[in-house]
């Protein structure tokens, strides 16, 4: 396999910590009682039955996320219908708390090495804002982000990945793509990207097996 000369992250669950992993911050936040969030997603499947829908493909991502959005919204007495009213809430205060340090580290060290940095994300805007990128610093050493907010076009759709490559000018073989979702993988491995399936519960090993398919 050939060493990849760029890194391409999807954002939410690979970049910032999932809003599983920060309902403590939540329920801060909005001044709920602690416990009052529940769901866990990937860190408890069986105990999340709406997200094991999601992951049957009986529902999609967005409708997982918009269904969570009402209910929290529900639970401060508020009409939730974006989720960008849920992040906002839930993380506007301090959007940096929510970066994960293993991708800070990685980000140095490809940046160190040359690589070309990338985002490929379905709803990057949509979720967080449009405003929320200039709130994080990093995202300027980023070459390109590809944000289906505006797009239009949807991990795993061929076209998203295209987009990548086109703008980056390199194959897909001199990717290396990061994401989540098992079906967005998928959808980079049928155009000859290499790939890391970012397993939210361990993300240090995730971004180290990133980093050594670019030979670092």
């Amino acid at each position: 396999m050939m060493t990849a000369s760029a890194l391409v992250l999807d954002f939410g669950g690979v970049i910032s910590r999932t809003l599983f992993e920060t309902h403590e911050l939540t329920e801060q936040a909005l001044s709920l009682p602690a416990g009052s969030l529940t769901w866990r997603g990937p860190f408890a499947p069986a105990t999340d039955p709406l997200w094991q829908a999601m992951q049957r493909d009986e529902i999609s991502e967005r409708d997982y996320w918009l269904t969570r959005t009402r209910e929290v919204g529900q639970l401060i007495g508020e009409d939730w219908q974006q989720m960008e009213n849920f992040v906002r809430r839930a993380r506007g205060a301090d959007p940096e708390a929510v970066i994960r340090p293993e991708f800070l580290e990685a980000l140095s060290q490809a940046q160190a090495a040359g690589c070309q940095l990338a985002i490929l994300s379905n709803e990057l805007d949509l979720f967080y804002g449009s405003d929320f990128r200039s709130r994080l610093p990093f995202l300027q050493q980023f070459a390109l982000i590809v944000d289906a907010t505006h797009t239009g076009i949807l991990k795993p759709d061929p076209r998203a990945y295209h987009l990548i490559t086109e703008g980056l000018q390199l194959p897909p073989s001199a990717c290396v793509f990061v994401d989540d979702q098992w079906r967005n993988v998928h959808g980079a491995q049928a155009l000859g990207m290499q790939t890391v399936h970012f397993d939210v519960t361990q993300p240090a090993e995730s971004y180290q097996q990133a980093l050594r398919l670019l030979g670092l």
